[in-house]
């Protein structure tokens, strides 16, 4: 089986917090429901997004390789690099020197980095210098543009 390894990027700093309000009414996708007045805690996203904060970092996807896995062009992704890469996971690798962001997959019983779109065929990894970075395990996008 081929290894990975992975690089240091950056660190995300805890130290620093920015809590926001969080409404204790969960808010509903169908039909309205009454909203309460008041806000009952306040909510800091890296407790909730960054289980390894030493080794986690952001990085900001381009591109359209990854949409039918719900990551899109601008969104930000947090990378976890203390995770052991597995099958099915979403990575980012650098191949050759270059970055990208794939699923990390299994072809014939050799790996290869899959894209979420059909537009883009199979990276093999056989033969190609390949660290990775990390696992993404969420992806921050805006409704509204970026």
């Amino acid at each position: 089986m081929q290894k990975f390894s992975c690089l240091v990027l950056g660190r995300v700093d805890n130290t620093v917090t920015h809590p926001l309000p969080l409404v204790d009414t969960p808010v509903r996708a169908g039909f309205p429901s009454p909203a309460d007045d008041y806000l009952e805690a306040k909510l800091d996203l890296t407790e909730h997004l960054v289980k390894h904060p030493s080794a986690t970092y952001y990085i900001k996807a381009i591109g359209d390789s990854m949409v039918d896995c719900g990551i899109f062009s601008g969104d930000l992704l947090i990378v976890d690099r203390s995770l052991a890469p597995q099958i099915d996971d979403i990575v980012i690798a650098a191949i050759d020197g270059e970055l990208t962001c794939k699923r990390l997959g299994l072809i014939k019983g050799q790996y290869h980095l899959l894209s979420g779109n059909a537009l883009y065929p199979p990276i093999a990894l056989v033969g190609k210098e390949v660290h990775i970075w990390g696992i993404v395990i969420h992806a921050i996008h805006s409704l509204r543009g970026h």
